[in-house]
């Protein structure tokens, strides 16, 4: 059976923008005026030890490279901000929880997480926020499995993970059982070769967030995975 593949730019997903899609991408925030982010929503900033602030300025790159793939791909999408990394890519697991929650109540459809952990231990913090996001109608996607390990949250159930596929272009996704695979590859920058940009997993899942954000938009009931992953393959077909 041929695999089944969903392309940017063709079927029911020409001109589509992910509109009436709203994105939280909990990540090392944004940079304010880069050249590849479109308008964002505001957000919230999060400290390792749980305290908020309204600072969301990304002095990594990280996030902002991650919202730039999302944009790219879905501009009408409403995206907001959750900043959980500062000097270093690391947060603790109550933190990502708190991020998560604060998507699920803010009504977000999708929260955007370009990270992962193996440690399973962490299963009993971060299993009951996604299940509450499960409850509040917000898809949960990240990494499903970096380097032969599985991660958290992304392989957790209620969850939408994903796999890299260098093979695939940033404008496709596979879909798989109960995963999508996506590219490795973000925004190009030019001038610079784009195995000298950030690549890897992070962007994976960003550009399969982009793509669910357009499939939303043309099923706008869809809510969790199994519904999400459906309206995938419906697309597909067409």
């Amino acid at each position: 059976m041929a695999p089944s593949l969903v392309r940017l730019r063709s079927g029911p997903l020409r001109g589509r923008t992910g509109r009436g899609v709203s994105i939280a991408v909990i990540d090392s925030g944004a940079h304010p005026g880069h050249p590849h982010l479109g308008l964002l929503a505001g957000g919230i900033a999060l400290t390792s030890d749980g305290n908020a602030h309204d600072d969301l300025t990304d002095r990594l790159g990280h996030g902002t490279a991650v919202t730039a793939a999302i944009q790219e791909k879905a501009p009408g999408a409403r995206v907001h901000v959750a900043r959980v990394f500062h000097d270093e890519l690391a947060t603790s697991a109550r933190t990502l929880a708190k991020a998560i929650d604060w998507a699920g109540e803010r009504g977000c459809r999708v929260a955007n997480l370009s990270l992962g952990t193996p440690r399973q231990s962490r299963i009993e913090v971060l299993q009951p926020v996604v299940d509450r996001a499960v409850e509040r109608g917000t898809l949960v996607i990240a990494a499903y499995s970096h380097e032969g390990q599985l991660q958290l949250p992304g392989s957790l159930p209620g969850a939408l993970g994903v796999c890299l596929d260098w093979d695939l272009s940033r404008h496709e996704i596979r879909i798989g059982r109960r995963v999508l695979y996506a590219s490795g590859y973000p925004r190009p920058i030019p001038g610079v070769p784009p195995t000298r940009n950030l690549n890897g997993i992070s962007f994976a899942v960003a550009n399969a967030t982009g793509m669910v954000a357009l499939a939303l938009e043309l099923f706008p009931e869809a809510r969790g995975r199994a519904d999400t992953l459906a309206a995938l393959e419906a697309l597909a077909a067409a």
